[in-house]
């Protein structure tokens, strides 16, 4: 028996081929097809540098293997597969385990986060049904700056046509834009992958669109040609991707959700599903939605036009003149009360969406919160994780 041994894999269901740990490998053992990305055993040298930039978790996995699989075995995954068991006896009866094998297994089940999981009333989704090479073609139908025409910040709500096309895409997942041409190094530009603010049934249901919200980066390459799209341009899509960031089917359930600039997208999502399904007899939302300004924060208008009774909205401003600057975490601090009575409540799942920086203090306001009723916060959050109702998505 060959000596068994600890071998990284991508999770295909919860991946959203945004390509990030491939550019990140320091050693190029991380590769995709049109299919799937996969780690090369030969290659990975466990440096874990892709395991922090990862948005899903879906590159924290790993499997204690007596032969590694295959690049052809991993492209050809639709999901991982089991822990086999190690250390079989000739008449197939498990042995016990060596204690250095124990511990291989021990480990191989520890994320670095935990995993992710859908929540248990979710519709189940369709992902990666468009690729790289074979996309989908969407249609223009609108494009409208969301933020003042005055602001730093231009954000745009996109609305893309696939009529005539199946394209099932679900409140919380995420599609992928092809910019057109070519990197500095004369490769096509692989897709770029936005959340998608609009319903299941789109943006005006029952028309086969879907939107976007983004933002223009000074010199982001999709993000320019998106914010420029004029109605009638023709754009590649692929995906849809992610299978855990999903909100509950459950009209009881309790949504608290946290989120900064065009973090916002699923939360909009979300809130729009609510309301043309259940209206105000849901279990009800609350929202801590932050920008620098209001001229700056997308659907402000919207937003305050919502009744509490379907949504209790937070708006926080971090760049207010003559104001101390406030983050999300801090009004949450403030609404302390309101946030632990959520906490306590199994039926309350928790959405983070927004960059990266936002997780540590959002995650630090939720421990202090949680030990206020003598609850440890990372006991609690596995416990939600595991039972698919915290869900975090940052980039």
């Amino acid at each position: 028996m060959n000596q068994p041994l600890k071998q990284h894999l991508i999770d295909p269901e919860i991946c959203i081929r945004c390509y990030t740990c491939e550019m990140t490998c320091p050693v190029g053992a991380i590769q995709h097809d049109d299919n799937n990305v996969v780690v090369d055993p030969d290659s990975c040298e466990f440096c874990l540098d892709c395991i922090p930039v990862c948005p899903t978790g879906s590159i924290d996995e790993w499997r204690v293997v007596e032969t590694p699989y295959s690049l052809e075995d991993q492209y050809g995954w639709d999901e991982l597969p089991e822990q086999a068991e190690i250390g079989e006896g000739a008449d197939g009866g498990a042995e016990a385990l060596d204690p250095a094998i124990a511990a291989l297994l021990d480990d191989a089940h520890k994320g670095a986060g935990g995993k992710a999981r859908a929540p248990e009333s979710a519709a189940k989704p369709t992902i990666n049904m468009y690729t790289i090479g074979k996309p989908a073609t969407a249609t223009v139908q609108g494009n409208f700056r969301l933020t003042a025409s005055g602001a730093e910040t231009d954000i745009r709500l996109v609305i893309l046509n696939v009529d005539g096309q199946t394209f099932p895409v679900l409140e919380g997942q995420t599609i992928g834009v092809i910019p057109p041409g070519t990197d500095e190094n004369g490769n096509p530009h692989l897709p770029r992958l936005y959340s998608v603010s609009s319903p299941r049934d789109g943006e005006r249901p029952n028309y086969g669109n879907v939107s976007l919200t983004v933002k223009r980066e000074e010199h982001g390459v999709a993000s320019n040609f998106i914010c420029d799209l004029k109605p009638g341009d023709e754009v590649q899509v692929t995906g849809p991707f992610g299978s855990t960031f999903l909100m509950p089917d459950d009209p009881e359930a309790r949504l608290l959700m946290v989120c900064t600039g065009t973090g916002s997208a699923p939360m909009r999502a979300f809130t729009q599903r609510r309301a043309r399904t259940v209206g105000n007899k849901s279990g009800g939302m609350t929202m801590f939605f932050g920008a620098r300004s209001p001229e700056e924060l997308p659907y402000f208008g919207p937003l305050k036009k919502l009744p509490e009774s379907l949504l209790k909205t937070h708006m926080v401003f971090s760049r207010l003149p003559d104001q101390p600057k406030e983050y999300v975490q801090d009004r949450m601090m403030a609404e302390e009360e309101s946030v632990a009575e959520l906490l306590a409540d199994p039926k309350t799942h928790i959405y983070i969406c927004g960059l990266r920086g936002m997780e540590e203090g959002v995650e630090k306001a939720l421990t202090n919160i949680a030990e206020s009723i003598g609850t440890p916060w990372a006991a609690l959050r596995d416990v939600m994780r595991n039972e698919g109702r915290y869900h975090v998505e940052t980039y």
